[in-house]
């Protein structure tokens, strides 16, 4: 072992264990039921899953697809978001298949980021936005989303942006917040992205999940196709998380530009599954439908349980997270908070304190995930309830 030199590179210093990786081992160790890590406890559809298993019976994605995604995942991408968006992407050109959203965003960072390019993203954010940020030697600026209502300063994005600034990085609907970005909000951030020649990279992963307001793709505003990298996963939609198909859409030179960085990521990946989710996203818009009313029920479920047990609850607008504030419990440190709250009472929580730069910010809130069973949810609720004053 080399001497006196750390083994990590200085871009990734700060970044360990994923805070999602250690509560849900907490999970495990303490048998508690884990309403942090975001995903379900129950599989998507069974023709989707049936879909899969015909492909690899019948020898489709079991070698190498293309580099791209199979042909028949890109038509579907582009039908989908013709269909849901009103936006034309050419399949051949202008969609790319990828390891998930999250090699999605690592290749985005990594194809349209110089060294010391500062990129702007919402705070609280995923933890891979920043380092993926790191690992192109980009430099992350904090727009920082305050409770209850978790709504972006516009006037101090606007004072964000440096000529050293090279992208924007937005969320919306927002995880951990779930705000959704309205129309006026959107605009006014196209406007600052058209006006500075800013390139901007959406993660909307939970664009079907929207219970209050719409989701409308920053791309279909004036002035944003030619600068926007769109990108969306069938994890969120359709609850098959461990097969990490996710997409990119966006103009060919940017999508070329981001397949060049991708094909030395993983080149390909989820062969079979990428059959059975261009069959996903054909499924009916009653399918859609009943995802989105389903989740809303169990939002409220979870929020109710929540405030009976003596939460603060910020209301989510979409995606299938509830941010909570702990300070009606006298408690002030949300890391704390969680570490011990499978001793108190057998649930699992994420503090939102290390989605931000400045912990500060964030420091007294905790979020819950909804898109687990009933049962789990009324047992969890039931938990949770020991806490009450």
């Amino acid at each position: 072992m080399t001497q006196g030199r750390p083994l990590l590179n200085r871009r990734l210093a700060e970044f360990g264990t994923t805070i999602f990786a250690e509560m849900s081992a907490l999970a495990v160790r303490t048998g508690s039921i884990n309403l942090g890590q975001g995903f379900p406890d129950t599989d998507g559809p069974e023709e989707i899953r049936e879909a899969a298993v015909r492909a690899l019976r019948d020898g489709h994605g079991n070698q190498y697809p293309p580099g791209p995604g199979i042909p028949e995942l890109r038509t579907a991408i582009a039908d989908h978001q013709r269909r849901f968006r009103g936006l034309a992407f050419d399949p051949d050109t202008e969609v790319l298949v990828t390891a998930g959203a999250t090699e999605a965003i690592a290749a985005a960072m990594l194809a349209l980021l110089e060294p010391g390019d500062e990129v702007i993203a919402f705070e609280p954010y995923y933890d891979s936005y920043a380092a993926c940020i790191a690992m192109a030697g980009g430099v992350r600026v904090p727009l920082t989303l305050r409770a209850p209502d978790f709504r972006p300063d516009l006037d101090a994005l606007r004072d964000a942006v440096t000529p050293r600034t090279r992208l924007l990085l937005l969320n919306s609907p927002h995880n951990p917040t779930g705000m959704v970005l309205t129309r006026e909000e959107l605009s006014t951030i196209a406007a600052l992205a058209v006006e500075h020649d800013l390139l901007v990279v959406t993660d909307e992963v939970y664009e079907h999940l929207v219970f209050e307001g719409e989701h409308i793709p920053l791309a279909s505003l004036p002035g944003m196709r030619d600068r926007t990298v769109s990108i969306s996963s069938a994890g969120k939609t359709f609850s098959y998380t461990g097969w990490k198909v996710g997409w990119v859409t966006a103009a060919a030179p940017l999508v070329a530009a981001v397949r060049t960085a991708k094909q030395y990521l993983t080149y390909v990946s989820a062969g079979p599954f990428q059959y059975a989710i261009a069959e996903a996203l054909r499924l009916p818009d009653s399918y859609f439908d009943s995802l989105r009313t389903d989740l809303r029920r169990k939002r409220d479920l979870l929020g109710d349980g929540l405030r009976a047990a003596g939460f603060e609850v910020h209301q989510p607008q979409g995606t299938y997270f509830i941010t909570t504030d702990i300070t009606s419990f006298g408690e002030k440190d949300a890391y704390a908070f969680c570490r011990a709250l499978p001793e108190r009472c057998g649930v699992v929580a994420i503090p939102n304190s290390v989605f931000y730069d400045d912990p500060d910010a964030g420091r007294s809130q905790v979020r819950f995930t909804f898109c687990k069973r009933d049962d789990v949810l009324h047992d969890a609720v039931g938990r949770l309830r020991r806490l009450a004053p």
